[in-house]
C-alpha cells in the first residue's frame, strides 16, 4: 500500500512538475502563406522557440492582410500576435477609413512589440531603356501590375509626379514581370517588399538593371517613409538608394502578460543576427525603425529597450 502511495505522490508530483515548466502557447496572424511576411513569421517563430528553448511556441496562421489582423484583436485572446502597418493601428482606433463604423473597444488595447522589414517600393528599370529618374519614364512600358500595395502606391506616384497618361501602362500580371523586363516587352515594373526584393533580385541578376531613386522632395509628396536600401544590395547597384516605405511592425494587446511580452521581443532581437545570416531583408532592420512607431508599446517589450538603452517617446508609453 505504501508503494502505491509512494508512486501516486511521484506521478502527481512529476505532473505538477511538467504543468509548471508548461510551454506557452502564441498565435501569430501574419499574411498569405505565398508572401514574404509570412515566411518571416515563420522564422520569428523559430527564432522564438530556439530562443527560449521551446518554452514558447509559436504557431502562424496565414492571413488575407492587415485588415483583418487588427480586426481580429476584437475577439482573439491574449496570446495573440499579428503584423500591420503602424498606419492601420492608428486609423482602427480612431474609427477611420476602413474601420468606419467598425469601431471596437479592443482596438485601443493595442500594442507594439518589435519592426519587422519595411515594405520598400522599388521602380526598377531596364538599362537600356535609358530612364534616369521619374521624368525618364514618360513614353516609356511600365508594368504596375494590380491590387497590390506596390501597384497602387506606383499609381498614385505616377500622379504625383505628373506622369499620368505619358506613361503605357502594361496589362501583363507582375508575376510576369521579370521576363518581359529581359526580353523587352517592358521598359521596367514597380513592386513593393522587403529589401533585397526577390523578383528584383531576379531581375537584375544577368540584366543590367536600375532602381530609380527618389529625391527628398519627391518622398515628401508621397507622405510615406523615406527608406535607403544600400549600396550593394543589388547586383550592379554601386550607390544607395532612396525610396519610400511602409513600416510594418509585430502587435499584441494589453491582455498579454508583461513577461512574456519581454521574452517575445528579447528572442526577436537576440536572434536577428542568425535570422540575418539565412535571409538578408533582416539585416535593414534596427531598434531605429521604433520611430516608426506612433502608438503605445507593451510594457514587458519596453521593459527590454530601456535595458538595452533605447529611449522610447512619450507617445509609446
Amino acid at each position: 500500500m505504501k508503494f502505491y502511495q509512494a508512486v501516486v505522490c511521484t506521478a502527481v508530483g512529476l505532473a505538477v512538475t511538467q504543468l509548471s515548466v508548461a510551454q506557452s502557447q502564441i498565435t501569430f496572424k501574419s499574411a498569405k502563406t505565398s508572401s514574404s511576411y509570412y515566411q518571416m513569421a515563420v522564422e520569428i517563430a523559430q527564432a522564438v522557440k530556439k530562443d527560449t528553448n521551446s518554452n514558447i511556441i509559436v504557431t502562424v496562421e496565414e492571413s488575407q492582410g492587415s485588415v483583418q489582423n487588427v480586426m481580429e484583436t476584437a475577439f482573439r485572446g491574449a496570446n495573440y500576435v499579428f503584423t500591420t502597418p503602424p498606419a492601420l493601428v492608428n486609423l482602427a482606433q480612431n474609427g477611420q477609413a476602413m474601420f468606419k463604423n467598425k469601431s471596437n473597444p479592443k482596438f485601443s488595447e493595442i500594442r507594439a512589440l518589435f519592426p519587422i522589414p519595411s515594405l520598400a517600393m522599388h521602380f526598377v528599370v531596364s538599362d537600356k531603356s535609358g530612364i534616369n529618374n521619374f521624368a525618364g519614364m514618360a513614353g516609356k512600358k511600365i508594368l504596375l501590375g494590380k491590387g497590390t500595395f506596390g501597384a497602387n502606391e506606383g499609381a498614385k506616384y505616377i500622379q504625383l509626379f505628373g506622369l499620368e497618361d505619358k506613361i503605357d501602362l502594361a496589362q501583363v500580371e507582375l508575376s510576369n514581370a521579370v521576363p518581359a523586363l529581359k526580353n523587352g516587352q517592358i521598359d521596367g515594373f514597380v513592386t513593393s517588399g522587403s529589401f533585397p526584393a526577390p523578383n528584383v533580385v531576379e531581375a537584375s541578376a544577368g540584366t543590367k538593371v536600375k532602381i530609380l531613386s527618389f529625391s527628398d522632395d519627391q518622398v515628401a509628396q508621397t507622405k510615406r517613409t523615406k527608406l535607403i536600401i544600400p549600396a550593394g544590395t543589388y547586383a550592379g547597384q554601386d550607390t544607395d538608394i532612396t525610396t519610400t516605405s511602409l513600416p510594418v511592425v509585430v502587435y499584441t494587446s494589453s491582455a498579454m502578460d508583461d513577461e512574456t511580452a519581454y521574452t517575445l521581443t528579447k528572442a526577436f532581437w537576440d536572434q536577428k543576427k542568425n535570422m540575418s545570416d539565412s535571409s538578408p531583408w533582416w539585416k535593414g532592420v534596427t531598434t531605429e525603425m521604433l520611430d516608426n512607431i506612433n502608438g503605445k508599446i507593451h510594457p514587458g517589450a519596453a521593459k527590454y529597450y530601456h535595458e538595452i538603452g533605447v529611449t522610447l517617446n512619450e507617445n509609446q508609453q
